[in-house]
């Protein structure tokens, strides 16, 4: 679980702010389904308000949870990602660093099947159950980031010539690729989410999505790369304010609404 790890320790402090992390739960790789009373369930991936335990329900099964895992992209000026830090906490490890399991999550279709989606409510049931106390908050947790994993950060890929609508100054295409496959009730959360209009079939693009804000125009597509391998997010961007402000905070919903329908955020790249 742990091969390869930076470990670290830190206070136990709170942040008044919103979550900005991202929060996983880490499952036993084996064991008999189990229930005790109190447990919290996560079902679906989608957390239920926090109770007295540490259980959480994948497929109708439930099982305890064994530690966290916590994520954050860097991203550049242009809301594109150049790295990502990760720590992880077990009761047996204490709090951890690892680039390599934080790849493994991406390519290991074995660990990322112990991995759930969590909010940080949940996170904290589960860490002050398992002995940990209470949940550092996020500036403290970020000092357990010691093992950082640089990505891309290239300029953006040019596919053609600019072309920007009239009334709009700026147009911008970004990627963000997932790992893993959706769950099976995840079309329908995503419709309900986005007021997505799904294919039907599912065809390369499973859907597409569309909002303004402030007069900024965004659509967005999911698209299947591979059948259970991965997925992306095409999010076009044409923006008529003088900053890209409203960019930021909708790559960072719509990512936290992937996360919790099974996938795992990748990257985040810009075409455009």
């Amino acid at each position: 679980m742990t091969a390869g790890i930076r470990r670290s320790e830190g206070p136990a402090i709170t942040d008044a702010e919103e979550p900005r992390l991202d929060y996983y739960l880490i499952l036993p790789e084996t064991g008999a389904p189990s229930l005790r009373p109190g447990w919290i369930t996560v079902e679906a991936g989608v957390p239920s308000a926090p109770t007295e335990g540490i259980m959480v329900q994948a497929d109708a099964v439930a099982v305890p949870a064994e530690g966290i895992v916590v994520e954050e992209f860097t991203l550049a000026g242009d809301h594109t990602a150049i790295g990502l830090d990760s720590a992880g906490w077990t009761a047996t490890d204490g709090w951890w660093s690892s680039a390599a399991f934080s790849r493994g999550m991406r390519t290991d279709a074995r660990l990322r099947a112990r991995l759930v989606a969590v909010r940080r409510d949940d996170a904290e049931v589960v860490y002050r159950r398992l002995g940990g106390g209470e949940l550092p908050g996020e500036a403290a947790l970020r000092g357990h980031f010691h093992d950082h994993q640089p990505l891309g950060g290239s300029a953006p890929l040019r596919l053609g010539p600019e072309r920007v609508p009239d009334g709009f100054r700026d147009r911008r295409v970004y990627r963000v690729l997932f790992a893993n496959d959706l769950r099976e009730d995840g079309p329908p959360r995503l419709r309900s989410a986005w007021r997505m209009a799904l294919a039907d079939p599912p065809a390369r693009v499973a859907g597409t999505a569309h909002r303004r804000v402030a007069g900024d125009d965004f659509t967005w597509d999911l698209r299947r790369i591979g059948p259970g391998v991965a997925w992306c997010l095409d999010l076009t961007a044409c923006l008529a304010s003088a900053s890209d402000d409203a960019v930021r905070p909708l790559l960072r919903e719509l990512v936290t609404v992937l996360r919790h329908a099974g996938l795992i955020p990748v990257t985040i790249e810009r075409f455009a």
